[in-house]
């Protein structure tokens, strides 16, 4: 039997030390079965971080295992080089759930890929390379999306081909304006936005993109309304707004399906990855058509919305649909922060849950102050781990609990995780 031990030695062998690992020691999955999995030693785990939220449904969902095995018999791949009746049929699907009007669909295989042509999109209609983001903003890995990322320990070069200022966005805990109320925050970070258009850009500024919760910053969330507040201004001076929903989308948040529909307005591109085929390498773009037949150039994409990832991505929304999984997440994150936020509370060294539906966080900070304790934060995931847990880190210190589990999370499992992480951190003192 390989062990994670042994395998651990081999990664650090081959692959780059830059990638993170989580746990001391790492594991290494083998199979997984509804929302747990198992590793190479035969441990089992309730999975509440589904591969940073990727793994959407679970694991061995019959219908989308059916799907995908079904379809590998026939093809692998084919390329947007030929038609393709399943990237077509799930292009439909899409741009109808959108909510963008007369929308077309660009598919990418990854979040990173997705926000690298949404930007192209929006600076070659612009002609402009200048972009705005959110502090405390995660987009990717790319040469592109690190200049739009404002997060240090994501950000290995400043060199950049784009021209970027960012504003404030919905991390209120550390903001200067955290003690405003809702209305008064936004605000205060429409006005920002002013400021920056005037202070810091030439003017012309081709996009602002925002996730409607920001995923790696720690799951900070803003009031609703927010985006249509700054929205307002954008289009006041025809900047496009871009709306990163790699990790909200497909109704995870329990209120919408998108986490964009909290701010009673619509972006001009949307991007989508991650949960959509429930572990398949795929992501995408949305936007008008005008938009998106703007660019000039032939292009393609070779493994984007390739045969099998379609198919299974179908699957998984159709499941989506059917079973009404924004629902039963909407349900079940409430029954979750329901457990938790009494803790929470209590504790000295967690400074607030927040988040929706099934994308929640804890922030652990030195007792009595906002100063971030890392090491809490680590305790936390690691006690998680040996109770038989896996949560996910995250946050701009790298003191944040990110709880996500596949959606079709039972109650009985919310109630074994939720007195897991409560135990915990009653623990902390």
């Amino acid at each position: 039997m390989t062990t994670n031990a042994e395998l651990l030695e081999r990664h650090r062998a081959v692959l780059p030390n830059w990638l993170s690992l989580y746990y001391d020691p790492p594991i290494s999955f083998d199979h997984g079965k509804g929302r747990h999995v198992f590793d190479v030693e035969g441990n089992r785990y309730l999975d509440f971080f589904g591969g940073i939220l990727t793994t959407s449904l679970g694991y061995d969902i019959p219908e989308i295992t059916e799907a995908v095995r079904a379809q590998a018999s026939r093809t692998f791949h084919t390329s947007t080089l030929y038609l393709s009746e399943s990237m077509i049929e799930l292009a439909e699907l899409i741009a109808g759930l959108s909510g963008i009007p007369d929308a077309k669909v660009f598919f990418t295989t990854s979040g990173t890929e997705a926000n690298d042509a949404a930007l192209m999109l929006a600076t070659v209609s612009r002609r402009s390379n200048q972009v705005l983001a959110l502090r405390n903003s995660y987009h990717g890995r790319s040469f592109t999306t690190i200049a739009i990322t404002a997060q240090s320990s994501w950000s290995p070069t400043s060199v950049s081909g784009l021209s970027v200022n960012y504003v404030h966005g919905g991390y209120r805990l550390r903001s200067p304006f955290r003690h405003l109320d809702d209305e008064a925050y936004t605000d205060a970070c429409v006005d920002d936005l002013t400021q920056v258009f005037d202070m810091m850009t030439s003017g012309d500024v081709a996009a602002m993109i925002a996730e409607p919760i920001q995923g790696v910053g720690g799951f900070a969330t803003p009031p609703d309304g927010f985006f249509g507040a700054m929205k307002k201004e954008l289009d006041n001076r025809g900047v496009l707004f871009i709306s990163d929903e790699v990790q909200t989308g497909w109704g995870r948040t329990g209120e919408n399906f998108w986490g964009y529909q909290a701010h009673g307005m619509t972006p001009d591109l949307l991007t989508f990855a991650k949960g959509v085929g429930n572990g398949l390498a795929l992501g995408g773009v949305v936007a008008t058509a005008d938009l998106m037949d703007s660019l000039p150039g032939n292009s393609l994409s070779t493994f984007g919305g390739n045969p099998m990832s379609a198919v299974g991505a179908l699957a998984t929304i159709r499941y989506m649909l059917k079973h009404d999984i924004q629902g039963h997440a909407l349900a079940m994150g409430a029954r979750l922060a329901g457990h938790l936020q009494p803790a929470v509370d209590a504790s000295p060294v967690v400074a607030e849950l927040r988040g929706k539906g099934l994308m929640l966080a804890i922030e652990t900070v030195q007792a009595g102050t906002l100063e971030p304790n890392t090491e809490a934060a680590r305790r936390i995931m690691e006690e998680a781990r040996a109770a038989g847990l896996l949560i996910g880190k995250g946050g701009l210190y790298g003191n944040v609990l990110r709880i996500a589990p596949p959606m079709t999370v039972t109650e009985a499992e919310i109630d074994e995780a939720a007195d897991v992480l409560v135990r915990i951190i009653e623990g902390l003192g």
